[in-house]
């Protein structure tokens, strides 16, 4: 989004997908998807990202055989108010989310929000380093594992992320990635679809 600071706390979804849209990831069969040895990669390293940014908290997580969906949630820097409100101010001007009681959701914690302080991670670095840090060990398994090679780079250059608003939004984006596998025929990254 134009102007966004994508550095500030909150939830986003992310898609990456493979240049040319090439399955290495592994099969989808009778709906579950069923990873190869460099899906079992890209998932260790969608983990990783906790280890990398002490800000970032992993959520909701699939590789299928051509990209990956996944939310990540910034919490902002260590030792700073938290936010999660995705326009760094809280709806109900007080400083306190009104999204709720407490669920254990990251997007419902009772979070403060200090205007003007530095949130976290930027989404496009976390992002790069993943797509790094896959790609090297991708390499590295066609070279000493024969997995199978790709033209020129493994992801797209850019990838697609959307803000999470609110927990209907969440639940929503949730769902549809628990679901991906179930749909993959009609996903619109699925090679048939074109």
């Amino acid at each position: 989004m134009r102007g966004y600071d994508y550095a500030q706390c909150g939830a986003y979804f992310v898609t990456i997908s493979t240049q040319n849209g090439e399955c290495l990831f592994g099969d989808i069969v009778d709906g579950i998807m069923g990873l190869n040895d460099a899906g079992h990669m890209i998932e260790r390293w969608y983990w990783e990202l906790e280890q990398k940014f002490p800000d970032i908290q992993c959520g909701n997580f699939i590789c299928m055989p051509n990209h990956v969906h996944f939310i990540v949630i910034n919490v902002g820097a260590v030792g700073a108010d938290l936010c999660v409100c995705p326009y760094n101010v809280c709806p109900n001007g007080d400083g306190n989310s009104n999204m709720g009681e407490h669920t254990g959701s990251p997007l419902r914690n009772e979070i403060r929000v200090n205007q003007g302080e530095h949130a976290g991670s930027p989404l496009p670095r976390v992002v790069q380093w993943f797509k790094t840090m896959t790609t090297n060990a991708y390499i590295d398994g066609v070279k000493h594992h024969h997995w199978q090679p790709f033209h020129k780079r493994l992801w797209q250059r850019n990838y697609y992320e959307h803000i999470v608003r609110n927990e209907d939004d969440l639940n929503r984006i949730q769902h549809y990635i628990n679901d991906n596998p179930l749909r993959w025929q009609q996903v619109q990254l699925h090679p048939e679809q074109g």
